[in-house]
């Protein structure tokens, strides 16, 4: 049995947990869900949206996966206060997910897909998000009504091991090369710094290629000539925009998947935000979260079980008989699900 913690989100994260517990039983793998309250359901249980009781639940469970939270514009920051009487403020509900469990990095693994995805269907790219630090760390202010202030921060701990991360994975995924994105040529200190540290950590992995592009050259390069990159090293902000554009690229941000993954615990997700426009309405497409819910099997050593449910996913998009709006479709959220989880039997 894999008992794995469930956040459910809100918006359309709800429609899209039910979908990819679908696909993911399709299987036939014993599953044992747990709910964790977070955001409004925490709020109602224990009035506050990220409670020490939902951290700790997370933490004994190791795995879980987690549908999309809603951040509000200029009111996302969240407090929380630790047994021992400390706290820390967090710019997100999201970001105090990740740093409150000790998560590192976000692989982000985009492919393209045929039919859907037009010229960049060969697209085959891993972005390495650094998710600890970076402008994201929340360290901002006010200064009256002249100006407002954000401290960003690169230090070598987190950076070397982004880094390492990265190139033990691509050994393990036969990936042929590591990039390195900065923009060190305008913040030649803090991500000059940062070059620095990956090139040292690239030294010691001679078998794999490593260079390193300007953040604004990866964006162009990504949407002209995509084979150009492998796996993609990033800060915080330059791998959450990058992440986007991938998606997009591949023709929807429903068809990116992505994890927050530690030295202990780990979170699956879907990279794309709440939608509560269409929430409720069976519009939403679960790809996303479907193919993290993969990448979460081949996590805990269910490979076989893995490839099926990417393999299946493919081949839905592949016939593109049953897609949501977003994919030019008429399916509602299940509808794809079924189609999906019918293949994976197959």
């Amino acid at each position: 049995m894999y008992k794995i913690g469930v956040i459910e989100g809100n918006g359309i994260g709800p429609e899209q947990m039910q979908a990819t517990k679908y696909v993911l039983e399709a299987t036939g793998l014993p599953f044992q869900w747990v709910d964790i309250p977070v955001a409004q359901s925490a709020m109602e249980k224990y009035g506050h949206p990220l409670p020490q009781e939902s951290v700790k639940k997370l933490r004994e469970l190791k795995v879980n996966i987690k549908g999309p939270l809603m951040v509000d514009r200029m009111l996302g920051r969240i407090t929380c206060v630790h047994d021992d009487g400390s706290s820390e403020i967090y710019p997100s509900i999201n970001n105090a997910i990740r740093r409150e469990l000790n998560l590192f990095v976000s692989p982000r693994p985009i492919k393209g897909f045929p039919g859907i995805s037009g010229k960049h269907a060969d697209m085959d790219v891993v972005i390495m998000r650094e998710i600890t630090e970076d402008i994201y760390i929340g360290w901002e202010h006010q200064i009256g009504d002249m100006a407002a202030e954000a401290i960003k921060v690169t230090t070598r701990e987190a950076v070397t091991r982004v880094t390492k991360f990265s190139f033990d994975y691509a050994r393990k995924y036969n990936r042929k090369k590591v990039t390195c994105v900065h923009k060190a040529n305008a913040l030649s200190i803090s991500d000059g710094f940062f070059l620095k540290c990956f090139m040292e950590v690239a030294a010691n992995y001679l078998d794999i290629e490593a260079d390193d592009y300007f953040v604004d050259a990866v964006a162009f390069n990504l949407a002209k000539f995509p084979k150009k990159y492998d796996v993609l090293v990033a800060s915080n902000q330059y791998g959450d925009i990058l992440s986007d554009l991938a998606g997009g690229l591949a023709g929807s941000l429903g068809l990116a998947p992505g994890a927050n993954i530690g030295e202990n615990v780990a979170i699956f997700e879907a990279t794309h935000g709440a939608a509560p426009d269409i929430a409720g309405k069976g519009l939403a497409n679960p790809i996303s979260l479907i193919l993290s819910g993969a990448a979460m099997l081949r996590h805990i050593g269910c490979c076989e079980e893995a490839d099926n449910v990417e393999n299946a996913t493919r081949k839905v998009l592949s016939d593109g008989k049953v897609l949501t709006p977003d994919l030019n479709g008429t399916a509602k959220t299940m509808e794809l699900a079924e189609a999906i989880a019918k293949a994976v039997h197959q």
